[in-house]
């Protein structure tokens, strides 16, 4: 028996660490470079802190404020896990429903558009009118916001489902029920997992212009940057957008993760 070639034996390689190592060198670089450029242009330019604060006034400021901004971070992250789990729920039902029943998508696929394409913002007083101050208008802003993206990526999802796939269902005789839940719905979760991503950072963006528009809003991001910004501590205002972001990134790769927990056969499947 001859012994492999060169050529045919396997070599040992690490592409795990390699990509662990890039996934983490490239976006602190770009960190590093955002705020060496932020930093460069306050210098150069000698502006001032209440017009744009250097990135030291800023890290003072988290220096200054560390608990009031980690609290008010935490109520910003309970108040968008909620609205984001309430336009799940809703928006997968109405996402269901449309791909489902046709008269259901005619009657009132529309009307979804239409209140998608509101201006979210003109809407923020009215929700104050409707559900007074508190936390109620801060979830309906952040639901206005996402559950659109989810509506419109189950239909999607469900409605794409591999012909041959429906073809195979059918002559196993399988019922609807049946051909909905082991065909349709798993082949529309890489579909529906691409809404909920783009979801979640608007999310983020409806709950922080609720807290801004909410007077009464005692607690939450929003409603720091909205106090310290009318007092002229542009470097605290700038703390908490930049915590707001951070909780973007977070939530964002969090479902990132999930999707790749509950769908790993999508990663060995495409390209």
């Amino acid at each position: 028996m001859t012994p492999p070639s060169e050529a045919t034996v396997a070599r040992p390689t690490r592409p795990a660490r390699r990509i662990s190592l890039s996934a983490v060198a490239w976006p602190v670089l770009g960190i590093v470079v955002t705020i060496a450029v932020w930093w460069a242009v306050v210098e150069i330019f000698d502006i001032q802190s209440i017009i744009l604060p250097s990135p030291a006034a800023v890290a003072e400021s988290f220096g200054t404020y560390p608990d009031l901004l980690l609290s008010t971070t935490w109520d910003t992250v309970r108040v968008t896990l909620i609205g984001f789990a309430l336009s799940i729920v809703i928006g997968v039902a109405l996402g269901t429903a449309l791909a489902a029943w046709k008269p259901f998508e005619r009657a009132f696929g529309p009307l979804l558009v239409a209140l998608n394409a509101v201006p979210k913002v003109a809407v923020a007083p009215l929700m104050i009118a409707w559900f007074g101050f508190g936390t109620t208008p801060v979830l309906a802003m952040a639901f206005l916001l996402c559950f659109f993206p989810i509506v419109l990526s189950t239909a999607t999802g469900l409605t794409s489902t591999p012909a041959d796939l429906v073809e195979l269902t059918k002559s196993l005789d399988a019922t609807r029920v049946q051909t909905f839940l082991r065909v349709r719905v798993p082949a529309a979760l890489p579909q529906i997992f691409v809404g909920l991503k783009l979801a979640m950072p608007l999310a983020v963006i409806g709950v922080a212009v609720g807290e801004m528009q909410s007077g009464g809003v005692d607690e939450g991001l929003g409603t720091i940057i909205v106090q310290t910004a009318g007092q002229g501590d542009t470097a605290t205002a700038f703390a908490a957008l930049t915590l707001m972001a951070v909780v973007s990134i977070i939530l964002y790769y969090a479902i990132v993760a999930i999707e790749r927990m509950a769908l790993p056969w999508v990663r060995g499947t495409t390209a």
